[in-house]
């Protein structure tokens, strides 16, 4: 009896055991790691048509221009050069990246590492590098993970792709930038991040893939890729698990609300 047959026998006596629940609302599901048919409805998977450059859904392809951009983008364009992200941050994919994040449901990064992998299909090339986000050194102490991270190589592993988790350092300790405004967030963020120069060499002429938990201003975003493209990354792109559209920014870091049981 080979290995994974044996596997496959305890996991399936372990679902008679314990019975596969849906990360959000702990209904039955067919299998562990998955959301049930009525939470998934509440879920909005970013898709066509939406801004190629900062992953904004559009009611319209009308309101798109000939280069797939949104208005704001094609007045000015990010400092990366695509942006893909699994689903518009709202409240149910809420739930699931605020659990990953404070309350060590790192299970739920599984649904969403797929789910990123899915929505960024076209940037993620099989020579491409995955990179996440840092967080700073004391809030690492506190969640013990970086969730970007987390993410990073969950889809790294799905994709069999590269992922540097390293590459970037947050030196700096930075406050909450959701109330700041754009002059405010930039200065905040201001020599926060830098290169680890140990990763250097490896990140030299590739194509790189910033990988975060949601995207909201970009302000965090755009000083990572301008480290990359300084290191001489030859693009940047951004896969995240949850777009902010911008006229609902909200403040990403409170407390994780609990879930029906």
């Amino acid at each position: 009896m080979g290995w994974k047959h044996v596997r496959h026998i305890g996991g399936a006596a372990l679902d008679v055991l314990f019975p596969p629940s849906c990360l959000l609302c702990a209904a039955d599901v067919v299998q562990a790691g998955l959301v049930c048919t009525e939470c998934f409805g509440r879920l909005h998977p970013v898709v066509a048509p939406c801004c190629d450059a900062c992953a904004t859904p559009q009611t319209a392809a009308a309101y798109l221009g000939a280069d797939g951009l949104c208005p704001a983008c094609e007045r000015q364009h990010p400092v990366w050069a695509h942006a893909r992200a699994a689903f518009l941050y709202d409240q149910a994919s809420r739930d699931l990246i605020l659990q990953l994040k404070y309350a060590d449901r790192l299970e739920n990064a599984r649904f969403l590492a797929q789910r990123m992998r899915q929505a960024g299909q076209d940037i993620l090339p099989p020579d491409v590098v995955l990179v996440p986000v840092p967080v700073h050194r004391w809030r690492l102490m506190g969640r013990r993970y970086n969730q970007a991270a987390v993410l990073a190589l969950a889809v790294a592993r799905r994709s069999g792709l590269r992922c540097v988790p390293d590459a970037l350092v947050r030196s700096k300790a930075t406050t909450r930038l959701a109330s700041f405004s754009p002059q405010e967030r930039k200065a905040e963020m201001r020599n926060a991040i830098t290169l680890n120069p140990a990763r250097a060499a490896g990140l030299a002429g590739r194509s790189v893939v910033l990988v975060d938990d949601v995207l909201t201003t970009g302000a965090t975003a755009s000083v990572c890729t301008q480290v990359l493209l300084e290191a001489g990354a030859a693009s940047v792109s951004l896969l995240v698990a949850g777009r902010v559209p911008a006229q609902k920014e909200v403040d990403l870091d409170f407390p994780v609300m609990e879930t029906p049981m």
